[in-house]
């Protein structure tokens, strides 16, 4: 190719910048309330430091593949699925029941998929909807806090049997 050819060619790249990759999307967890309960517990005041984003009742479930490191210990393994279920804690006459869904956080393991964040995937669906995506960047929304857990495999929760 001549010089003159490529001249168009050098001004177009000459504007063009890397786009970063993104990330996988994680699929919302169809069927989850049927998978094992891991615990639940209620952050229900500011004495909590999570209370402004996390305050309300908490249920986590996870998927067969997640209940074998939960259960046995050490790594998780491709194909986990842990789901934090975040409901709204109304005190009822002295009971706390749950009441509107703030949001379904997922975190799903596939190494290959997920490099940058510890080999897992995170998405927040909003409310009642699979398809109303909360997190943008799953590196600086979830991952950053989750890192203070690289001893567990990046998990806060721990199973209650």
């Amino acid at each position: 190719m001549t010089a003159r050819r490529l001249a168009p060619l050098a001004l177009v790249l000459a504007f063009v910048r890397p786009v970063a990759a993104e990330a996988p999307k994680v699929d919302y967890p169809a069927g989850y309330r049927q998978w094992a309960h891991v615990k639940s517990m209620v952050i229900y005041s500011d004495k909590n430091p999570l209370f402004a984003q996390f305050g309300g009742m908490h249920h986590i479930y996870a998927n067969a593949e997640a209940m074998k490191a939960y259960t046995k210990g050490g790594t998780y393994p491709d194909g986990s699925v842990i789901v934090f279920d975040l409901l709204d804690a109304k005190d009822e006459n002295g009971a706390w029941v749950a009441g509107d869904r703030k949001f379904i956080g997922v975190m799903r393991k596939d190494r290959a998929r997920y490099k940058t964040t510890g080999g897992w995937g995170f998405e927040g669906f909003k409310g009642e909807s699979r398809t109303d995506r909360m997190v943008t960047d799953g590196n600086a929304q979830c991952f950053a806090c989750h890192q203070a857990q690289k001893d567990n495999d990046f998990v806060f929760s721990g199973y209650r049997p």
